[in-house]
């Protein structure tokens, strides 16, 4: 049985009202999205057709529009769909008068995982996307601190399709507060541990103890949390806004190795460390979805065919140093060793006739 005592529930920041209408505005806007987009889908798919048809025979580019229209269609019926989980789960713990109980964690977490495997697998099937994993086996049971590389807008879902479903885990997640806008999230997710970090906000200590409380009782063979030490999106623009402003001397030096990812911000990371001493470390990287941003990045077609390369790693809580100075030198040391691995990665895909850069 997962532990779904140890750690509490986080309170929605703001004023009721606001989040209210937030939450109801979200909901109307997918549902009329979804109304709208399937009663047009014929006219849609057809102009969308016609466009595709014009680029491919001009230069060859793949078939993203149709594509897209399936996409967006997909996204809102896996968020209408989400609601109406979340809409049982209420309804079983009690409606109105539901609490916070061990079953409705275990429900909304069943839930978290269809959902945002699900997201995944419309992108996989309508794109032709392939994951290629290597250390899955690695993964074990909890207690559990996921450390994600954050590229694209596609990869937020590898956790739940590699980590939670097939090795059964209820992972915690750490999640940037613009996700609040989606209301399956700002709803369901406020059932179960999950810290909305402002990345922007004034109190940066006050966002680390926020996320350090996901790792109180963190103890279950079946308990984890799941942060993206980047907090943001790799860009190589803000990788090299980084570079000009560190005057350090150890962050200039550290900035200039990198070349793929973001520098963890340590904080929220080792506050996670520090308040779970038992728990084993699970490093994700992946190589096939970088450059992805947005839907512009996706309508140039970098998508389909894609074959992703996942590599997993596991640390046990015994090779890590135990002061709060060398868990971040050890943190930034792993980052650096993924850094390194991308790397090596993009430049064996570059290689012609290289298998790993053949498109599924």
């Amino acid at each position: 049985m997962p532990s779904t005592t140890g750690a509490p529930l986080l309170p929605p920041e703001g004023s009721r009202g606001r989040r209210l209408f937030r939450i109801v505005r979200g909901i109307v806007v997918e549902v009329v999205l979804f109304l709208v987009l399937t009663i047009l889908s014929p006219l849609l798919l057809g102009v969308a057709a016609v466009v595709d048809l014009v680029l491919w025979l001009r230069s060859r580019k793949p078939w993203m529009g149709v594509r897209i229209v399936l996409l967006i269609w997909w996204f809102l019926f896996g968020e209408l769909r989400g609601l109406l989980g979340v809409l049982g789960v209420w309804l079983l713990a009690g409606g109105p008068w539901g609490r916070d109980t061990p079953a409705r964690r275990r429900r909304i977490y069943r839930l978290q995982v269809g959902w945002a495997a699900g997201h995944l697998a419309g992108v996989s099937r309508v794109c032709g996307v392939r994951f290629d994993v290597e250390g899955d086996e690695l993964v074990g049971e909890g207690p559990l601190i996921v450390m994600a590389r954050h590229a694209s807008v596609v990869d937020n879902a590898l956790p739940a399709r590699l980590i939670s479903r097939p090795h059964g885990l209820d992972l915690r997640y750490v999640l940037k507060s613009d996700l609040e806008n989606l209301p399956t999230l700002d709803i369901g997710a406020r059932w179960v541990p999950t810290c909305f970090v402002r990345r922007s906000g004034g109190d940066p200590g006050r966002e680390i103890d926020r996320v350090r409380t996901l790792a109180m009782g963190l103890d279950g063979k079946r308990d984890g949390v799941l942060i993206f030490p980047e907090g943001t999106r790799f860009t190589q623009r803000k990788l090299d806004a980084l570079k000009e402003k560190a005057t350090k001397p150890e962050h200039v030096a550290r900035l200039a190795r990198l070349r793929h990812l973001l520098p963890p911000r340590s904080g929220g990371p080792v506050a996670l460390l520090e308040e779970a001493p038992h728990a084993a470390v699970v490093i994700i990287g992946h190589v096939g979805l970088d450059d992805l941003h947005g839907l512009g990045a996706i309508w140039r077609g970098g998508l389909v065919g894609t074959r992703v390369r996942v590599r997993i790693w596991r640390h046990e809580r015994d090779e890590l140093p135990t002061g709060r100075d060398e868990l971040t030198a050890w943190l930034f040391d792993r980052w650096q060793a993924l850094d390194d691995w991308v790397d090596e990665e993009l430049a064996r895909r570059a290689v012609p006739g290289d298998a790993q850069a053949v498109a599924a």
